[in-house]
């Protein structure tokens, strides 16, 4: 086995060695390749190269996400850092462990005119979970002035709060020349602080057992959620509790047939006066961001009594009305809510379930008459997806029509809902479908897949990976949030219609590609779009953006 020569890149590689930390995506550089070499002379590592450093920042963001554990990402001096940005805050807002290591000039070359050199130190500011900025690393120093320890301590602390925080971390080491020397043995001997996971206890919650068994009207709502969050035993013990409703998103990956798992379909077309009646005496707030921007509209105007929130994570106040955290895993609370529970024979559950009952029969009925759009092609799409399969979905229109669908429940589902955004959909869809043991399909607009088409230059898509892309020919979503949209500078910076499709992409990224633009021509091809491949593929999905939002709106006002 080969090591770097260079003491801070030997520690590093170490730790993660002592860590387990054994997934690391690189993107190529000079300053950064004590890493590289370390990294990949160490057969331990699984070790990715990505050139785009944004793709392959959401791509490692795709990895951790599916394994709960930290991933490394190691790049070069300069802006190469600064193109991490989007899928670090992406990773902070949805609780993802990343581990940042940036290679930097010495400081002597700092501000002084030097090439590919900016102010590293700190750079993410508030949207990272912890930051370090590792000593100079001229061997003469590290030793005169016994800094080599202090850097281990460093190191142990920003792994260490990735693994308990599950949070991403950004480790700035500053390098100097010579980059590339290796050697044929160890020259440190770092002291592996273990991490600390804590989950307490919470102990005594009489009072709020009290209340909770006491209230005729409690809802839970479920947001993002990795796969078996909540156990049998207290799924079932939610749904013995007739004063109780939960809701829930197809990100919580939590599943039952009497949850409520169209949000937006039940309560859009509430009456205000059913609106007062929808409102809980307690609300609960497991797992992390909401899509509907419904519930939270409502919930924000006819307020819960209280509103607590479980999970061992930050919990956001996103109804201004949150009154107690319990910062444990949700199991461990709902059991002790209905410890010693008599159901006090409420009507809530009852009468909120027989209105989805009717939203749901409405919701055949409107699919049945409805002609070829966005809304029908999903209807298709989602029933197509093989059963155990891992579903990735991008932001804006295709995760708010994906949430309006029934799903098979072997079905695990993510979407980047920390912030939102477009730019990594794609990305991350390749990350976790390289550590993903079965069939992944990603359904994208044509807005979000073009925007990260560099996605595909990726040399580790498996072939079972599945692309869907529904082309309307421009951000379909934004005709929605407004009536004025058939301006020339609304289709110019809002709607941003274009004329592009896929299918030279598939051909350059060696994918099997198939397109449609009619019912008759989707449906035979789903029929066997999912059957194992030599290649991965994409199917195109043409559709008429002038009316896809009238029939979607037209869907709310038919279902009450």
């Amino acid at each position: 086995m080969k090591f770097s020569k260079n003491i801070l890149a030997q520690s590093i590689i170490d730790l993660c060695f002592k860590k387990n930390i054994k997934n690391i995506v690189i993107s190529p550089g000079s300053r950064n390749a004590p890493l590289t070499l370390g990294f990949n002379h160490n057969s331990f590592f699984k070790t990715y190269n990505i050139v785009d450093e944004r793709s392959a920042a959401f791509f490692a963001l795709g990895i951790a996400q599916q394994i709960n554990f930290p991933v490394v990402l190691v790049c070069t001096s300069g802006s190469a850092l600064l193109n991490y940005y989007p899928a670090i805050s992406e990773a902070y807002y949805s609780n993802i462990p990343l581990v940042i290591l940036s290679a930097d000039r010495p400081g002597r070359l700092l501000n002084i005119g030097d090439g590919q050199t900016i102010n590293q130190k700190n750079v993410f500011n508030k949207n990272i979970g912890y930051s370090e900025n590792l000593n100079q690393n001229d061997n003469y120093y590290l030793n005169l002035f016994g800094l080599r320890d202090n850097n281990q301590y460093k190191i142990n602390k920003a792994l260490n709060f990735s693994i308990e925080k599950q949070s991403p971390v950004h480790i700035n080491i500053p390098f100097s020349e010579p980059l590339y020397e290796v050697t044929n043995s160890l020259s440190v001997n770092t002291i592996n602080k273990l991490p600390r996971l804590n989950n307490q206890n919470v102990k005594n919650i009489s009072s709020f057992r009290n209340k909770w068994q006491n209230s005729i009207k409690k809802i839970i709502l479920i947001g993002v959620s990795s796969p078996d969050l909540l156990c049998k035993k207290s799924i079932d013990l939610l749904v013995s509790d007739s004063s109780l409703l939960v809701l829930i998103e197809n990100t919580s990956n939590v599943y039952h047939p009497s949850f409520c798992n169209k949000i937006d379909q039940l309560i859009a077309p509430l009456t205000n006066k059913e609106l007062k009646e929808f409102r809980p005496e307690i609300l609960i707030t497991i797992g992390g961001m909401i899509i509907s921007k419904k519930i939270k509209a409502i919930f924000r105007d006819n307020k819960p009594n209280e509103h607590w929130h479980i999970g061992i994570h930050d919990a956001n106040d996103t109804f201004f009305c949150l009154t107690k955290h319990f910062k444990t895993s949700p199991n461990n609370i709902i059991y002790k809510l209905y410890e010693n529970f008599n159901d006090n024979g409420s009507d809530f559950y009852n009468k909120w379930d027989l209105v989805i009952s009717k939203r749901k029969e409405k919701h055949k009925k409107y699919l049945s008459n409805l002609i070829y759009c966005d809304f029908k092609v999903f209807d298709y799409v989602l029933n197509s997806i093989p059963s155990k399969s891992m579903l990735q979905v991008s932001n804006s229109s295709a995760i708010r029509y994906t949430q309006l669908f029934d799903l098979d429940s072997s079905i695990n589902v993510f979407c980047n809902r920390g912030t939102s955004g477009i730019d990594g959909s794609t990305s991350t869809a390749v990350g976790a479908a390289s550590v993903f043991k079965g069939n992944t399909v990603f359904i994208t607009g044509d807005l979000s897949f073009f925007y990260d088409s560099n996605a595909l230059w990726n040399n580790f898509i498996p072939t079972s990976f599945r692309v869907i892309l529904i082309n309307n020919k421009g951000g379909g979503i934004f005709k929605i949030l407004t009536k004025d949209n058939n301006t020339e500078l609304f289709k110019k910076f809002f709607e941003t219609k274009h004329d592009l499709y896929a299918k030279d992409l598939c051909n350059m990224y060696d994918f099997e590609y198939f397109t449609s633009n009619d019912e008759d021509s989707l449906k035979n091809i789903l029929n066997d779009f999912h059957n194992e491949s030599e290649k991965p593929r994409l199917l195109e999905v043409i559709t008429d953006n002038d009316y896809n939002q009238d029939y979607l709106l037209n869907y709310f006002d038919y279902i009450k």
